[in-house]
């Protein structure tokens, strides 16, 4: 059955732990699918400025690491983790890898997509 809303769906933080979406209720959501074996993988330090800058105000990144392009994220979540904070000093909220295309697409992206 498809969320009526984004609130319904429900997610697993990097460490594995599940959290629905309902918890960032009432915040401005950045939902953002990051790689960090890309030419773009500096967006980690843009997100932290805009995170720390925002976050008082009511702003959540929420980062969504995919391997659905070229192969540019093949770690595993504590690999990932640890990339992001080691680099980039990330402290907005990461999630488990996921898909954001294809037959294996995750819900939040099918429903974001369509």
């Amino acid at each position: 059955m498809a969320p009526h809303s984004i609130y319904d769906i429900v997610v697993k933080k990097i460490d594995g732990n599940e959290v629905s979406l309902s918890l960032y209720r009432d915040k401005v959501l950045l939902i953002v699918n990051v790689a960090s074996r890309c030419g773009f993988s500096s967006q980690y330090k843009g997100l932290q400025n805009l995170y720390v800058r925002y976050r008082e105000q009511g702003l959540e990144i929420l980062a969504f690491p995919a391997n659905n392009f070229l192969g540019q994220e093949p770690g595993t979540n504590e690999e990932i983790r640890t990339y992001c904070s080691v680099n980039f000093d990330v402290t907005f909220p990461l999630f488990a890898k996921i898909s954001v295309r294809g037959k294996d697409i995750h819900p939040l992206y099918r429903y974001l997509t369509q």
